[in-house]
């Protein structure tokens, strides 16, 4: 069956439409923000939908003030803006708070990574992962396609925890055809095995190792890829029982590296765990993205795209050999 290319945020609330119609508890809340499936969403429910405007911050503490109260809450922005310009109200409100109250508060950010590409570093989120999962009691996920943004529904109403869900502003294909084969609880799902080495992303970047396995395989070099979508509260046994299977491991991600991200979270298990494999890290370094381009350009530019990723991996298998 040939993929199908739609928006997270466009099946994820959706999907949380037709959980409104039954569950009077949820609410949601954007800052100014639409999409065509909020338009159905706010006509439906317009005693539960609350448009705070331009104003980050008190979204936050509106969100939180309705969850205090029992409600389930989705706070529904820009990703850069969502998690960066209330950055204190998320710390006290909701990471804070929830360690001694039961908080579902929901944060919805669309434009993860380069997702707004010609818009400029302004509103590219090569940050929010970093920023987020170093903030205690909040759970971060990324995933990759929107099946897997769509099975995320019930999850959010069913834990009652604070959350931050990183999803792509661009229509991207499905990967996985269905999900009930995954479980939210590992955090993570083997896409492919490998013998060679293992590539372990998130996100976007998950198309990105997919497509470079498949032309490593024409050369005869087998790559696993294991799709991380919780990167907070991942099942760090089931991981490194998974990851001590290879030599070569490589995170890569579409933010920030050594700040934090997918490639600390790996790093810091492979140490806990005792593991000695050979690790490199793959994505934006320490600098912001002033050029003007498509996604494609931008990551050519910065040596992320599959044909530069592809050279890397086969120095690296030539020189292990």
């Amino acid at each position: 069956m040939k993929p199908e290319s739609k928006t997270m945020r466009d099946v994820f609330i959706e999907a949380l439409w037709r959980r409104m119609h039954l569950d009077s508890s949820i609410f949601f809340l954007s800052a100014d923000f639409g999409s065509p499936k909020l338009d159905v969403l706010r006509e439906s429910f317009k005693d539960r939908f609350i448009n705070v405007g331009i104003a980050e911050q008190n979204l936050i503490n509106i969100a939180t003030g309705l969850a205090i109260e029992g409600f389930t809450v989705y706070a529904y922005a820009i990703a850069p803006f969502l998690t960066m310009r209330p950055y204190e109200q998320i710390r006290n409100n909701l990471s804070l708070m929830s360690q001694i109250k039961e908080i579902n508060v929901n944060l919805v950010g669309v434009g993860a990574g380069l997702s707004y590409d010609v818009s400029g570093p302004t509103h590219h989120s090569l940050e929010d992962i970093s920023a987020i999962r170093t903030l205690p009691n909040i759970m971060v996920f990324s995933p990759s396609d929107w099946v897997l943004a769509d099975r995320l529904v019930d999850y959010s109403i069913k834990v009652k925890k604070p959350k931050y869900f990183r999803f792509d502003g661009k229509p991207l294909p499905n990967i996985y055809k269905t999900t009930r084969h995954l479980s939210l609880e590992n955090g993570f799902f083997i896409l492919r095995k490998g013998e060679d080495l293992c590539f372990v992303s998130t996100g976007y970047m998950t198309h990105t190792a997919l497509k470079v396995a498949d032309i490593l395989k024409k050369d005869r070099i087998s790559a696993g890829v294991v799709d991380v979508f919780a990167l907070k509260d991942i099942d760090e046994k089931h991981l490194s029982n998974t990851l001590k299977q290879y030599k070569n491991i490589i995170t890569i991600e579409e933010a920030f590296i050594g700040k934090n991200g997918l490639d600390n979270l790996v790093l810091h298990l492979l140490y806990k765990k005792g593991l000695n494999q050979r690790f490199i890290n793959m994505g934006f370094t320490d600098s912001y993205l002033f050029e003007i381009g498509s996604r494609e350009s931008l990551h050519r530019l910065n040596r992320l795209d599959a044909e530069t990723v592809v050279q890397k991996v086969k120095a690296l298998i030539n020189k292990c050999r």
